[in-house]
């Protein structure tokens, strides 16, 4: 199943994803939020332990069953489409803890295709802050922003790294590369 009008825009934590979606969706296109942020605001709310700091592989799974629950409730929709995050960053989340058994995530990258061009937003230490559900810090913000590339090269996307610029600059580059 392929959604071509679904783009993704990923990178790794405090890259200023989120920030620019909301500038595209300011100008009237369509916006997917991040799964994995949600689940750990519900998380943290239930006193529940799917964290990445509590059970990796429960919240692994949650955010794989998310992730594809999101991609099936925008596929009707025939606008373009910007999804903060996609179920590759799951991949990429399984490869940072180490996870062994990632043939069920594997799988689904390959059966829920979002649009040919993913937008990589890189590891910008000037914008980089922690808050509650961000813990990361700067360096492995880098890593995964490196992971992440290439887990989707290694899924067959076009990575465009967006220009470390204002959320509009980034905007206007992203709808010129539709």
């Amino acid at each position: 199943m392929e959604n071509a009008n679904l783009y993704v825009v990923t990178g790794g934590p405090g890259s200023g994803k989120t920030t620019v979606l909301r500038e595209l969706e300011r100008r009237g296109y369509g916006f997917v939020p991040e799964v994995a942020r949600q689940i750990i605001q519900e998380q943290v709310a239930q006193g529940g332990d799917a964290l990445p700091w509590g059970d990796r592989a429960r919240y692994t799974r949650m955010m794989l069953g998310r992730s594809i629950e999101s991609y099936l409730a925008h596929t009707t929709r025939t606008g373009t489409t910007f999804a903060d995050r996609g179920i590759p960053d799951t991949l990429c989340y399984a490869r940072l803890i180490g996870l062994k058994d990632d043939a069920a995530i594997r799988e689904a990258c390959g059966s829920y295709r979002y649009a040919s061009v993913v937008f990589l937003a890189p590891a910008w230490r000037k914008i980089y802050i922690t808050d509650d559900e961000r813990k990361q810090d700067y360096a492995e913000a880098e890593r995964t922003t490196e992971l992440m590339k290439a887990v989707y090269e290694e899924c067959g996307y076009e990575v465009v790294e967006l220009p470390k610029a204002s959320p509009e600059k980034r905007a206007e580059f992203i709808l010129q590369h539709l």
